[in-house]
């Protein structure tokens, strides 16, 4: 081996010696090592094997470190700790290089010829397709890196129970491509989180579309964003077009608009339980590489801000960014990835691959063949979405997970039924069982908007109903093991629902569910 390339393999010495394989590779400026000491200690304490590289001048001498310490099979994530040199107002300021990529299709759509990717530390063979799980904590200050290394810790060493771990919080903006590819990406998004999101889980959806019953005033939307954020949850999702410091706009009648969220906002973040991993299908809100920080950067060092941002480093392309959300679902939720960067990589992964997949995934590729402009692009447009999206923040992220609980009920009852619940809690706790409806479904019909100004006053009310799915609840005390109670329909009740169960406990919580049909069938589908 390259003596270069020996000297930049410098490990740090954790454990005892002789050192295991090296999972965990480390890019870090000298200059940036004392603040991240308590996330190495962290890290090793875990029993991660940690290999680190203080020379960052050069990424062709990165990526052969990275591949060499790859040879032995063990190596699983890389962090790269710093920015992108010459990104900073400070020349000197250290930092991590990044990689430029010709692009292939985003180019057709009014993007720049070229992309950023920290994939080509992570793709080991060639391929363009990760390898690696890899993450950057991207920060100009050890000061920085002080606060972004302190809100990591604190998220995963924090294990009181709460609502956030089963919350999942959206945000949408509208497409503005055509009516029929704004109403398929519509109904898309709605379908992959009636689908894919299991139905224990609670979602908040805020669709800047004033005519949308999920659209909250339009003139408080800002305000709804960061109450998003600040409330804490698993993941807060943005689907919709951005910039490099802002988000779009509601667009309302008399060419009147309002902020969705702007690089001014991030002050007010300032989430105290359940910092959430954003994640952001759309353009430009990861360009970490230039001057002038991007959203991803902003949000990621902000105190109170999520404590991982995924994002894209330019123009992004809805369809690719669909697969890539399924994939992501279906990750967390069935294959149970234990980290953020494991959860990124099998995404990547999967996104590239069209062969075995399941229904709703083939219906987006159907409809992708349909309505996209460069139909015989598709496989390249997943393919260069692998590149533009990159993960700020820590690849070794260990995902919170719920317990589960069992809940039965029967498949079918009438309103007004007294609706008899068994179930087994996996400890004792506050019980909250709740009908609920299906989450393409309402409670109740909303009016149809055709005056924007008359329309005001119903705004909170209407987009505080239609977040809130619950026909009726009842809260208990819970034993440890089985448990029989039951709870009232509503004579209102109907259609297609589930009977949800949530667990809190001293320490943790969990969470169960099963589906209910209320009423005849097909009376009572207060479909949208």
């Amino acid at each position: 081996m390259h003596a270069a390339i020996a000297a930049l393999l410098a490990t740090l010495t954790i454990g005892a010696s002789p050192q295991p394989p090296t999972d965990t590779l480390v890019v870090c400026p000298e200059a940036f090592v004392p603040a991240l000491r308590p996330w190495l200690d962290y890290r090793s304490a875990q029993g991660r094997e940690i290999g680190l590289i203080t020379e960052t001048a050069s990424k062709e001498r990165i990526r052969a470190a990275i591949r060499e310490t790859a040879k032995t099979g063990a190596l699983r994530w890389v962090v790269l700790v710093g920015d992108v040199p010459g990104a900073s107002p400070t020349p000197e300021a250290p930092g991590v290089p990044t990689h430029v990529a010709d692009a292939v299709v985003n180019v057709h759509f009014g993007s720049e010829p070229q992309l950023v990717t920290d994939n080509y530390y992570a793709d080991i063979d060639d391929d363009q397709i990760p390898d690696l799980a890899i993450g950057r904590l991207s920060v100009r200050t050890p000061e920085q890196l002080e606060t972004v290394v302190a809100k990591i810790l604190a998220y995963e060493q924090d294990d009181t129970p709460g609502a956030w771990r089963r919350q999942l919080n959206v945000v949408a903006g509208v497409g503005g491509f055509s009516f029929l590819a704004d109403t398929l990406m519509e109904t898309i998004t709605k379908k992959f989180l009636t689908d894919e999101v299991p139905s224990s889980y609670e979602t908040k959806v805020a669709y800047a579309s004033w005519r949308s019953p999920y659209c909250p005033d339009p003139r408080e939307f800002r305000d709804e964003t960061i109450n998003q954020l600040n409330d804490g949850c698993l993941f807060w999702i943005y689907i919709g077009h951005g910039q490099r410091r802002y988000l779009d706009y509601v667009r309302v009648p008399g060419r009147r608009y309002y902020s969705i969220f702007k690089d001014g906002d991030v002050n007010q973040l300032n989430c105290k339980t359940g910092s959430p991993i954003a994640i952001f299908l759309a353009c430009y809100t990861g360009a970490f590489d230039e001057p002038e920080d991007c959203l991803a950067e902003e949000m990621l060092r902000r105190e109170g801000g999520p404590v991982a941002v995924y994002a894209g480093s330019r123009v992004t392309m809805p369809y690719a960014m669909s697969v890539m959300g399924s994939e992501m679902l279906e990750e967390y939720f069935q294959n149970n990835r234990e980290t953020l960067g494991e959860l990124i990589l099998h995404a990547k992964r999967d996104m590239v691959d069209a062969t075995n997949k399941s229904g709703n995934r083939k219906m987006l590729d159907s409809l992708a063949r349909m309505v996209s402009p460069k139909p015989e692009l598709l496989k390249e447009e997943r393919r260069e979405h692998v590149q533009l999206f990159n993960l700020i923040g820590d690849p070794l992220l260990k995902l919170p997970r719920v317990e589960t609980a069992q809940i039965e009920a029967a498949e079918t009852a009438q309103p007004g039924d007294s609706l008899q619940v068994s179930g087994i809690s996996p400890f004792a706790g506050k019980g909250r069982i709740e009908i609920v409806c299906r989450r393409d479904l309402l409670t109740f019909k909303p009016g149809i908007r055709t005056d924007y100004d008359k329309s005001l006053p119903d705004f909170p009310d209407t987009y505080r109903q239609a977040n809130d799915r619950c026909w009726h609840s009842i809260e208990l005390d819970l034993p440890a093991g089985p448990f029989q109670t039951e709870i009232p329909l509503p004579a209102e009740c109907a259609g297609q629902c589930h009977v949800r169960l949530f667990v809190e406990g001293a320490e943790q919580c969990a969470i169960g569910s099963c589906d209910l049909s209320v009423g005849p069938a097909g009376q009572s589908e207060n479909a949208q």
